[in-house]
C-alpha cells in the first residue's frame, strides 16, 4: 500500500513513517511552526537505539517529518525531555537573526556500548536555523547524575524570576526542580512527589475559568495523574491531592508546548497512545490528537479539562447534523449510516432510558445512568448528568476512539483494531426512551492527503437526517 494509506495508518494522528515511537519530546512553536520531536527508533520496527525524530507542522494537523534532530554518542542513548525557545539569548547560543530553539534532553548512560558505565544525565542541543540542524553543547551533560535513572527534563521561562525552571523525574514518584539563568548552570530549587505519577513530569500555568486574575499551576506526571497548587519560581505548593486525568487504555507521558504565541495562549498537550497495535504496518505506535486544556471549577473543585483543538475543522469534509430527535429503544437513528474517519459530537438526554450510547465501526461508547458511567474499549470513566444530559465529542480513527466527555472533564483514548469491513455507526437507547437533544458527525479528511477526500464516505442513511 502507499505510505501512509496503510490498513491500519491512523489518518489524523501522527505516526512516523516507519519504525518504533514513543513519547512526545521537545514540543515547542516558533514562526507559525508546531515541533514535535519524538522518540524513535531509526533501525528497527521495536524499541531501542533511542533517537529524537522530528517533525513540523502549521496546524497540529498537517504534519511533515523531517531528520533526525539528536543522535545517541557517549554520554548514552537519547532519552525523552523538552523544548523551548530562548528569546533573550540566555544561553549564549545565537549566531543569526533567528532565535534559538534549544532541546534539553537526557543522555542515557549504559544503554548503548558507546555510552557503556555512564549514569543518566541531562543535556542540551541547539538550532540557529529554526531547528532544521542542532548542534550538541560541547559541555554537555549540563546537569549531572542525581539519583537512579533520573530523565525527562521539562523546562519553561519563568518570567518572575527571570531564570529557567526544570522539572525532572528522580526515581519512584520523586520528582526535583531547578533553576538556571543560561540553560547551562543548574541549581535544585525543591522537591516534589505525585502519587500514582511515574516519570515525564510537565509544569504550567492556568487560568480558572478563563481568569487571569485567578490562576492556578499544575505539575503533571507521566500517567496523567496532576497536582494543582502555587508556583512563585522556586518552591511549588501542592493545593491538591493526586487527581486522575487519563481514563483511557492508551495515553501516556503527555506534554504540552512551549512558546505558543501570547495572542493564541492556549495550553496545548499531546501524549504517546502506548501500547497500540498495528499488525503488518511499517510503524510502531503513534501519538494522541492534541488537545487544549483549560481549568475550571466542577462541584469536586477545579479539575483539569481536555478537549481537541479546534484546528480539528481544517479537516472537515461534510458534516450531518440532527435536533431533538427521539431515541426509541431497538432503533438505530443511523441506520445505513458509515464512515471511517469522524468528529462526532452529541448531546443526549438519558430521560427514561437506562442506558444510552454511540456505535462505531462495532465499537460502543455507552452511558449507563445508574451508575453515571461512560464506557468505551474496557475502561470506564466518571460522568455525572448535567441538567439531566450528557456531552460527549468522540473521534474516531482508523486505530483509536477518543472519547472526551462534558466538554473535557473526562478523556477516554484508547487504541483498537477494527473490522475493516465494518464501518457502520449508531445511537441508541435501552431500557426506555431517551433524548437526542443534538447530533454532529463532521467527515474528516486524511491529514496526510491534504487535497483528497478520505475513500470511504459518510453516507446519510435513507431519507436524511
Amino acid at each position: 500500500m502507499a505510505l501512509y494509506d496503510e490498513t491500519y495508518r491512523p489518518q489524523f494522528h501522527f505516526t512516523p513513517k516507519t519504525n518504533w515511537t514513543n513519547d512526545p519530546n521537545g514540543l515547542m512553536c516558533y514562526k507559525g511552526e508546531y515541533h514535535l520531536f519524538l522518540q524513535h527508533n531509526p533501525h528497527g520496527i521495536n524499541w531501542g537505539h533511542m533517537t529524537w525524530g522530528h517533525a513540523v507542522s502549521p496546524d497540529l494537523v498537517h504534519w511533515t517529518q523531517l531528520d533526525h534532530a539528536i543522535y545517541p554518542d557517549g554520554l548514552g542513548t537519547i532519552f525523552s525531555g523538552s523544548g523551548v525557545v530562548d528569546w533573550n539569548n540566555t544561553a549564549g547560543f545565537q549566531t543569526g537573526d533567528e532565535a534559538v530553539l534549544v532541546c534539553i534532553y537526557t543522555s542515557a548512560g549504559g544503554t548503548s556500548p558507546e555510552s557503556e558505565g555512564q549514569p543518566f544525565t541531562q543535556s542540551i542541543a541547539y538550532s540557529n536555523d529554526r531547528g532544521r540542524t542542532w548542534t550538541k553543547h560541547e559541555g554537555n551533560p549540563v546537569l549531572g547524575h542525581i539519583v537512579g535513572s533520573n530523565r525527562d527534563p521539562k523546562v519553561l521561562w519563568h518570567e518572575p524570576t527571570q531564570r529557567w525552571v526544570m522539572a525532572l523525574f528522580l526515581d519512584g514518584n520523586d520528582y526535583a526542580f531547578f533553576g538556571s539563568p543560561d540553560l547551562k548552570d543548574w541549581t535544585r530549587l525543591c522537591d516534589v512527589h505525585i502519587e500514582g505519577a511515574s516519570e515525564c513530569p510537565d509544569l504550567f500555568e492556568l487560568p480558572v475559568d478563563g481568569d487571569p486574575a485567578n490562576t492556578k499551576w499544575v505539575f503533571w506526571g507521566a500517567s496523567g495523574n496532576y497536582l494543582l497548587g502555587a508556583f512563585d519560581g522556586t518552591a511549588f505548593t501542592p493545593e491538591s491531592e493526586s487527581l486522575r486525568s487519563n481514563w483511557g487504555a492508551n495515553s501516556y507521558a503527555a506534554q504540552t508546548w512551549s512558546d505558543i504565541p501570547p495572542e493564541d495562549g492556549r495550553r496545548i498537550q499531546i501524549a504517546w497512545m502506548a501500547k497500540g497495535e498495528y499488525p503488518g504496518m511499517p510503524f510502531n505506535q503513534q501519538m494522541t490528537f492534541p488537545v487544549e486544556l483549560t481549568l475550571r471549577t466542577t462541584p469536586d473543585g477545579i479539575r483539569l479539562h481536555k478537549t481537541p483543538v479546534r484546528e480539528i475543522e481544517n479537516i472537515r469534509d461534510e458534516s450531518l447534523i440532527w435536533h431533538d430527535a427521539a431515541l426509541t429503544p431497538g432503533a438505530n437513528l443511523l441506520e445505513g449510516l458509515e464512515g471511517e474517519l469522524l468528529d462526532l459530537r452529541a448531546e443526549i438526554e438519558p430521560a427514561g432510558a437506562a442506558a444510552v450510547g454511540i456505535t462505531l465501526r462495532g465499537e460502543r461508547v455507552h452511558y449507563d445512568v445508574a451508575s453515571a458511567t461512560v464506557s468505551s474499549l474496557g475502561t470506564e470513566a466518571p460522568l455525572p448528568l448535567e441538567d439531566g444530559r450528557i456531552r460527549l465529542q468522540i473521534l474516531l480513527d482508523r486505530t483509536t476512539v477518543e472519547v472526551f466527555g462534558n466538554d473535557g472533564a473526562i478523556s477516554m483514548p484508547t487504541c483498537f483494531l477494527p473490522d475493516p469491513a465494518d464501518r457502520g455507526l449508531g445511537v441508541y437507547a435501552e431500557g426506555g426512551e431517551a433524548r437526542l437533544v443534538s447530533l454532529e458527525i463532521h467527515r474528516l479528511r486524511s491529514a496526510w492527503r491534504r487535497t483528497e477526500h478520505s475513500a470511504v464516505a459518510l453516507s446519510p442513511p435513507r431519507g436524511g437526517p
